[in-house]
């Protein structure tokens, strides 16, 4: 398993965000793959001085395309890190910073995860998440560190002007110019517009 950090769009390394890369055996067969390992996590998550993770809920969404989920985080007591691959399809799954005082707050980074590739993102508590499906399907399956909380629940704009994602058009499938959302989603509120109650400090 290989584990990286990602890089901003100014082109600056973000601490906490990995992209994790399994080792995965193909023949002619099909292929095999661990697609979690706990030892080989937990390393991966001390070796760059985060605490171990402790996973309590899988969770599995399926979406058309043009659907975009997001940006979804929950505040302490139950804050959530998740796990995020994708088992069908392609999606663009993002992480954006909102702890405050970080040198990368409001900074985001992205990463196409499909069927093909078996990669897998690891987003940390203290950074919200969405994905956007690019292919005709997708299915996605999220591991997480704490179980749903309505007061806890938080989310800002996918299309925040601070936050700036570039949020492509699918490939498998035109996308719609306006990507599908829920009713929460579509009116959930800017980064600029948050109190610090709503972020991470």
């Amino acid at each position: 398993m290989n584990a990286e950090h990602l890089h901003t769009a100014s082109g600056t390394s973000m601490a906490g965000p990995l992209l994790i890369t399994p080792r995965v055996f193909g023949d002619d067969r099909g292929f095999f793959f661990e697609s979690w390992n706990q030892r080989a996590f937990a390393a991966a998550l001390e070796a760059d001085g985060q605490p171990v993770a402790d996973f309590v809920q899988d969770n599995h969404s399926r979406s058309s395309c043009g659907v975009l989920r997001g940006l979804h985080y929950q505040l302490p007591p139950h804050p959530q890190g998740k796990l995020v691959r994708c088992v069908l399809g392609e999606i663009l799954d993002v992480a954006v910073d909102i702890r405050r005082g970080s040198a990368s707050f409001g900074q985001w980074v992205g990463a196409r995860l499909s069927a093909a590739n078996h990669q897998q993102l690891w987003v940390p508590a203290g950074f919200a998440h969405g994905f956007l499906t690019l292919s005709e399907h997708a299915e996605v399956l999220y591991k997480t560190t704490d179980f749903w909380s309505r007061d806890c629940e938080r989310a800002i704009r996918w299309d925040d002007p601070q936050v700036a994602i570039a949020w492509p058009q699918g490939q498998a499938a035109p996308a719609p110019a306006t990507p599908l959302l829920s009713d929460k989603d579509a009116v959930a509120p800017l980064l600029a517009d948050l109190t610090d109650q709503d972020l991470f400090r």
